[in-house]
C-alpha cells in the first residue's frame, strides 16, 4: 500500500515537537566545566622536589619538546670524616607544548615520579611562542593532579609486603616460643620406672649381648690359654 502523502513529514513534525518538549543537556562551556575521565590527558605536571636532572624524559622524548638546565653544587659530607659528594641542581624544566604530541613517555620513563599528568586543559594562548611553559607553571599544575585510584580489593597482593609480612610472622613466632614457659616433666609411670618413651632411652643406651650368652656368661671374663698348651693339643 502507498504511503499517504505527506506521512513523512508528518512523523518529521512530531519527532521535533517531541524534542522541543525536553529539557535541553547542553553543557554551556565555560560556564559549566565538563566532567573529565580520571585518566585524561590534559599537561604534564611536574613534582620539582623529585625531579634528579637525570635528563632521561629529555632523551626519550621523540619530539625533543623538553628542556631542562641545571648545575653542579658540592654537598658536605653527611658525617665527620667523610668525603664531600655533588649534585646536580634544576635550573630550568620546562615543554613546549606546540611540540607535545602526549605520547606520556617522559611520565613512564621518569624513574623517581617527577612528572603526572593533570587533567587541565585551558592552556590556549594566542601566541604560539606563548606555548612553552616554564617550570613554574608546571608546578602549579601539580597541584590539579587527581589522586591515584584506590587499590582492587581482589588484586594480587604485592610480593614486597607478602615477603614483609612473612618475616614478621617468623620474628614474632620466635619471640613466643622463647617466652614460652618450660613444659613441666612428664610423670612417672605405675612401676616408677618413667614412661615408655624414657625406657626406650634407656634400652637404647645399655650395650647389647650377643643371643645365646647369659647376663652372667657375658658378665664373666673368659679364661685365656697359655700358648704351650695349644702346641700339645
Amino acid at each position: 500500500m502507498a504511503p499517504l502523502p505527506g506521512s513523512g513529514l508528518a512523523k518529521g513534525l512530531a519527532v521535533t515537537l517531541r524534542t522541543m518538549t525536553k529539557k535541553s543537556v547542553t553543557a554551556q562551556y565555560p560556564d559549566t566545566q565538563p566532567d573529565l575521565p580520571p585518566r585524561s590527558r590534559g599537561v604534564i605536571a611536574l613534582f620539582e622536589e623529585n625531579c634528579t636532572v637525570c635528563m632521561l624524559c629529555a632523551r626519550e622524548c621523540p619530539d625533543w619538546c623538553i628542556y631542562i638546565d641545571s648545575h653542579k653544587e658540592t654537598v658536605p659530607p653527611a658525617a665527620p670524616g667523610g668525603r664531600e659528594r655533588q649534585r646536580n641542581v634544576l635550573d630550568r624544566f620546562a615543554i613546549d607544548f606546540a611540540l607535545c604530541m602526549y605520547c606520556g613517555i617522559c611520565i613512564e620513563v621518569c624513574p623517581f615520579d617527577a612528572l603526572f599528568w593533570s587533567p587541565e586543559f585551558e592552556y590556549a594562548e594566542t601566541d604560539i611562542r606563548d606555548l612553552t611553559h616554564e617550570r613554574d607553571k608546571l608546578r602549579e599544575w601539580m597541584w590539579t593532579v587527581p589522586a591515584p585510584p584506590a587499590l582492587d580489593p581482589g588484586a594480587e597482593e604485592p610480593k614486597e609486603l607478602a615477603a614483609a609480612r612473612k618475616t614478621a610472622d617468623k620474628l614474632a613466632a620466635a619471640q613466643a616460643s622463647e617466652n614460652a614457659p618450660a613444659a613441666p616433666p612428664a610423670p612417672a609411670g605405675p612401676s616408677g620406672t618413667g614412661t615408655h618413651a624414657e625406657e626406650q632411652a634407656r634400652a637404647a643406651e645399655s650395650p647389647t649381648r650377643p643371643a645365646g650368652e647369659s647376663k652372667q656368661q657375658t658378665d664373666q671374663p673368659r679364661p685365656t690359654r697359655h700358648p704351650r698348651q695349644e702346641g700339645r693339643e
